[in-house]
Parts: C-alpha cells; structure tokens; sequence
C-alpha cells in the first residue's frame, strides 16, 4: 500500500519533501499536487518507474509524458529553446502550461515520443512541486493522475490512494489543486499551436511565433 504524507500546500514540511525526494530516487512512483491537478512522478533515469508510470495512465509510447522543471534554464538543459521561446517561454511560467518541445541528447531517447523526438516540459507554480524539485535537484518525469479510460483527472488525493494503491509508493496529500489539466502548446514549428486548451489562458496566442 502506498504511504500517505498530509503536506502544507503553501509551506511544505521539509522532513516530508525529503521523504518524497528519496522515495523518487530510490525507483518510487507518486503522486503529488501541482497548480493544474495531481501528477504522477518519477525518477527521470528510471525505466521501470517509467513503464509503470504508463501502466498506471494506460499510455502507450505515442503519449508524450512530461519533464517537471524548476525553471527555464533547466528546461533548456533538456529541450531545445532559442531565443523566441525562450521569450515565450519566460511570459508564461511558472504556470498551467505544458510545451511540446524537442528534446535534446541529454534525455534517453525512451522517454521521448518515437516518432517526433519530442518531449512535454512544465514548470508549476506550486509551492510543493517546487519544493520536491528543489530537493531532487533535477526534473520529475511525470503525467497527469488520469485512470485509464477516463478523460478527468482525480482531485482528492485520498481517491488516487484508493485507486492506484498497489501502484504507487507515496501519495503526497496538498488538498484540492482544481482538477483542470494544463494548457498543452506545441512549440515545434514556426506558430505556436494549442494542442488542448486546459487552465492556462492563452490571450495573444495567435501572434506568437517561434525560430524553426
């Protein structure tokens, strides 16, 4: 059965937040809060954590999971950003945004989508999942907390335990994130395009432009 943290949303315990870290480290899947709705997590290095994470959602390998970041330079470290989206970039976060970017050597190439090469990174506004990343020092491969066969995401985190329980090492319990999933916006081409409107506005968008 997973274990069960009841976290501060705002001022997370640090005695938690490194109980967390060394659970993810050690091979552990989560599940914690972020701005948009619970995330699943794990170890970046890690294939196994990795393929239960897509058995946990029910994902194939076309599904572009997500890279957690705690700010723009560590996604540049993992995806490709010049200039202009790196300017976009910048307007938007840290917020409820996730960017279809294309990812750079630096990633195993099985965690990129096949095809496209590409790769989903995020950086929340979330005390927590801000503390959690400061802790492990580096990105969190993640994926919305979604049941297979269902289009909503599980807002309480005592429904993931209940859900998930002989999938998941730790459940970090930050009360209701809202439930609505990200904007996703793919940054691959010349235009920015909207892959799925979600909680983050996009006012302007259609202006916006990136270097191919």
């Amino acid at each position: 059965m997973a274990q069960y943290f009841v976290i501060h949303p705002t001022h997370p315990q640090k005695r938690l937040v490194a109980q967390a870290a060394k659970i993810v480290r050690d091979g552990g899947l989560i599940a914690y809060p972020t701005d948009s709705c619970y995330a699943l997590g794990c170890h970046i290095g890690d294939k196994d954590a990795m393929e239960r994470m897509r058995r946990v959602r029910g994902m194939d390998e076309h599904h572009h999971l997500t890279l957690m970041c705690r700010d723009i330079g560590e996604v540049a470290m993992f995806a490709r950003v010049d200039n202009v989206r790196y300017r976009f970039l910048k307007s938007l976060t840290p917020g409820c945004y996730t960017f279809i970017l294309e990812g750079t050597h630096e990633l195993p190439r099985r965690i990129l989508h096949p095809r496209r090469k590409t790769i989903g990174v995020r950086i929340p506004d979330h005390p927590v999942a801000q503390a959690l990343l400061a802790e492990l020092g580096e990105p969190m491969l993640s994926a919305t907390a979604i049941p297979p066969g269902s289009t909503e995401p599980i807002d309480d985190a005592a429904d993931i335990r209940a859900r998930f329980e002989h999938d998941l090492a730790l459940v970090l319990d930050g009360g209701s994130c809202g439930g609505v999933p990200t904007t996703v916006i793919d940054l691959t081409g010349p235009e920015a395009v909207v892959v799925r409107k979600g909680r983050g506005p996009v006012p302007g968008l259609e202006e916006a432009r990136s270097e191919g």
